[in-house]
Parts: structure tokens; sequence; C-alpha cells
């Protein structure tokens, strides 16, 4: 293999000949021996930062030669070639292309110095390639002092990771909102599928499966209006304020615009902080958002351990069938595992874990900075996926073909001493107690057991029974005349 060497203050190193990072990149990489992937989500975000930094450069170079013309020289700017160079790399990183490059791991030290700086290098080098320079001259194109013009990583990470963050909310409102229309149908389907409710896993009241999945259309209603508002706690940013908030050394013309122009090439409505240090020393908005994820996770885990239980053969005639998705033993011939409902399960527990990361680490920021931020981001992209793969799968591969056996569930139902609750507006609590335990002595229905006993005529009984009776909302008194 053929090197290059680069240099920093602290010595030099070789780089393979043909690698679109440099001796910063390498040193991470070096220095974290972590395996942990960092998320494709913030890399292209990171790219799209760094194309709106360029376009306003641009038009800050444009400003400053109207009104003082090409004579200029109190600051050098960069040339046309340079910029242009740099806003082609830029949006090639913006659409994720040459991240196989980026080789600092997720876990690091440093604040996300590392990411910045291995972006930077793949720019500048993605640069001096369109000019057909050679891969590291960096005396054309700098990865500091050219590609990190007017940033600090202390305001493009936390800027690209709102941005990532809120790209990937939107997807996962969307697949809320999908699954949540395929329960609703469900509900809708089986509305008077009545079925025995259960309270502590004991036989409680007459129920139907339709009521059962309008609690989760509910609890999903609920989650997908969270997720849809949970970009307005992160969508403001730091972009312009530099290492503190500060903005020491950024002209004001470029604190004054570059959150717009990244607004306006990211479609999305980011505002820049009223107050840019308190952007970069608090990273609470991320706890709140991630709050909001780990109540959507909560309410899947729910949902799928009621559906695991109800198809469970740990149930005699499980009233419930979910899909068969995958061979579930190399031993056991024709055994079928809930594989979906552990993959549920198995993210939504990496979420709790997340939730308590990110909460750990944003209370760890320290005066003007989080140093943590890196794994904050991580857990909280990471957490995004999962809920995003999760409501995938549900929708794809557990409700579409969810069968529910009706004629079953009613059979259950009417054979349960529970069911006499029905009848006690109409002959009492003490002999419902009776028609309940000469259904538990006998093995038999109550519409067998009021025939024995006689509380009621068949007529009456067969009319409270049925389905639009046991579900409707409380009784009316004239129905007790």
């Amino acid at each position: 293999m053929n090197f290059r060497e680069e240099k920093d203050f602290l010595g030099v190193l070789k780089i393979p000949l043909d690698a679109f990072y440099g001796i910063h990149s390498l040193r991470a990489k070096q220095n974290f021996p972590a395996f942990d992937h960092f998320s494709i989500h913030w890399y292209k975000a990171l790219g799209k930062v760094k194309l709106a930094c360029y376009l306003t450069y641009r038009k800050f170079k444009k400003a400053i030669l109207a009104k003082y013309g090409d004579d200029f020289s109190v600051l050098k700017l960069l040339t046309d070639e340079q910029l242009n160079s740099l806003i082609h790399a830029a949006e090639l990183v913006s659409e994720g292309a040459y991240f196989e490059h980026f080789i600092v791991p997720a876990t690091q030290g440093g604040a996300g110095t590392s990411i910045n700086m291995n972006v930077n290098e793949i720019l500048t080098n993605l640069a001096l390639k369109y000019l057909g320079e050679k891969l590291g001259n960096y005396e054309i194109i700098d990865p500091i002092e050219t590609a990190n013009i007017y940033q600090s990583t202390n305001d493009v990470i936390p800027t690209s990771l709102k941005l990532a963050s809120i790209q990937l909310l939107i997807t996962l409102e969307e697949k809320i909102n999908e699954l949540r229309f395929d329960i609703e149908k469900l509900e809708k389907q089986h509305r008077n599928y009545l079925r025995l409710a259960y309270t502590q896993m004991q036989e409680a009241l007459p129920s139907s499966y339709g009521v059962l999945f309008s609690t989760y259309n509910e609890a999903l209603s609920r989650d997908w209006w969270r997720v849809s508002k949970a970009f307005e706690r992160i969508k403001v940013i730091n972009l312009g304020g530099g290492a503190t908030g500060s903005s020491l050394g950024i002209p004001r013309f470029f604190v004054m615009e570059v959150s717009n122009t990244l607004q306006n090439i990211s479609k999305l409505p980011l505002t820049r902080s009223e107050n840019l240090a308190d952007a970069t020393a608090n990273t609470d908005s991320f706890v709140e958002v991630h709050a909001i994820l780990k109540a959507h996770a909560v309410n899947l885990e729910k949902i799928v351990s009621d559906i695991r239980l109800l198809s469970s053969n740990l149930l005699i005639n499980n009233e419930v069938e979910i899909p068969q998705k995958q061979t579930g033993s190399s031993i056991m011939p024709g055994k079928v595992n809930p594989v979906i409902v552990e993959f549920v399960i198995s993210a939504v527990h990496k979420i709790y874990a997340n939730d308590m990361l990110i909460s750990s680490l944003s209370g760890m920021g320290c005066l003007d900075l989080n140093a943590y931020l890196p794994s904050i981001g991580n857990a909280l992209l990471e957490s995004l996926n999962l809920l995003i793969a999760c409501n995938t799968t549900l929708k794809e591969n557990l409700f579409n073909g969810l069968i529910v056996k009706k004629e079953l569930a009613e059979s259950k139902l009417f054979s349960s001493p529970t069911l006499t609750t029905a009848l006690s507006p109409y002959i009492g609590y003490h002999k419902a107690a009776e028609v309940a335990k000469y259904m538990k002595t006998h093995n038999i229905s109550i519409l067998q057991a009021n025939k024995r006993l006689n509380f009621l005529p068949d007529v009456q009984l067969t009319a409270i029974v049925k389905s639009e009776n046991l579900l409707k909302n409380g009784f009316l008194i004239n129905e007790l005349l």
C-alpha cells in the first residue's frame, strides 16, 4: 500500500494514499478503538450544514466585493475555485457519498471534534480531487482554515444532530400513522367481535376485539401527535455561535445569514437561537425529545406483549393467531416463535437504556459545553431508527395477517361466570352470584344456567347479552322496566 505523510502539531502520520480522511481522523480512530458505527444520517446532515456554511460564505464574499471592490485585502477571502469545489464536496457528503472514509467510531471523546475533522478532511480531499489536485495537498485547501471556515465543532455538530433528528422524526411520524391506520381498520373490522376482558390476568368483563384494538389506536394516536410536535423542541440551532455561542472571530453577516441558508436548503423550520450560548451549553431538548420516544416505545411494548399473550400456546385454544414468519428452532421441527414481538421488545428495551444514557450524559454537561454530545446524539438517532423499524415490521409482519377467532372468543365469554355482571341490574348481585356459581359448578354457559335457575326469561337474557348491549356505555333506567 502506498502512503502520504500528514502532520499536525503532535507529529507526523502515514495516511493511505487514496484515503479521503486525514491525520485528525486517524488519530481519533487510534485513540477510540470502539467498533460502533457513526450514523450515516448524522454524516449526511453534517454535509448539509457544511453546504449551508459555504453558500453563506459565498453570499458574504459577494457582499464584501460589492461594497469594497475587488481590491479588498483586509480579509484573505477564499477563491471561487476553492469555494465551488467545497460546495460540490458538501453536496456529495449530504447525499451520503464517501461515507466509507468516515472512520471515527460513534463512541469517542472530544465533544465531536473528531466527527467535524473527519468530515472536514473528506470535504477537503473531495474538493482537491474536483480541482484535479493530489489528496492531502492542504496548501491549496486546508481542512481547518478552508473547509472549517467560520465554523466550530460546537455549533456544526449539534446543529447537524438536530437536522438529522428532525428528518428521522418526520419518517417516524409517517410510520406511526401507517401502523395506526392499519390497527384502526382492525378496530372497525372487529368492532362486534366479543371477547372476555382480563384485569390482572384474570377474567373480568365482556368486551370486544374492536375495543381492544381501539386502545392501541388511541395510544398510537397520542404517539403520533407527540412525535409530530417533537421537532418544535429541537428546531432552535446555534449555528454561527462558534465555540461557546459568542460568535467570536465570525463575521456578523455570517452569523445572521447561515441559519436561514440552512433552513432554505433543508426545507425544515430551523431557526437561530436568541441565546446562542444556551443552545451551545445545554442539551435538555434532546432529553425531552427522547422522553417522547420512550413513551412511544412503552406503548409498543404494551401492544406486542398483549398480542404475544393472546396468541401464546400457554392459552388453551388461543383466540389470536399471528403470522408465521420464520422457522423457530434448529432442533424442534415445525416450531414457530413470535419473532416480530421479540424484536420489538428487544428494541424498546434498548431505547429505555438510551433514555437513561441521554439523561445522565446531558446532566454531565459542564459550564459552556457538553463534551458527551456524540454519545447523546448516537443514542438519540439509534432510538429513532429502532422505532422506525419497529413500526415498519409491526405493520408488515404482525398486524398484516393477524387472525381473530370470533366464534372461539364468544364461546369463552359465554362460558365465563364474569358475564353475570351484566345481570346484576336486573336480578341483583346475590342472584347473579348464584348464576355464576352454578356455571362454575356445572361447567355450563350463562344461557344454560339461567334456563335451569329460571331467574330471567330466555328472551330477555338473550337480549341482555347481545353484543350491542354488552358493549354500550352503561344502561338506561327504562331498560329495567
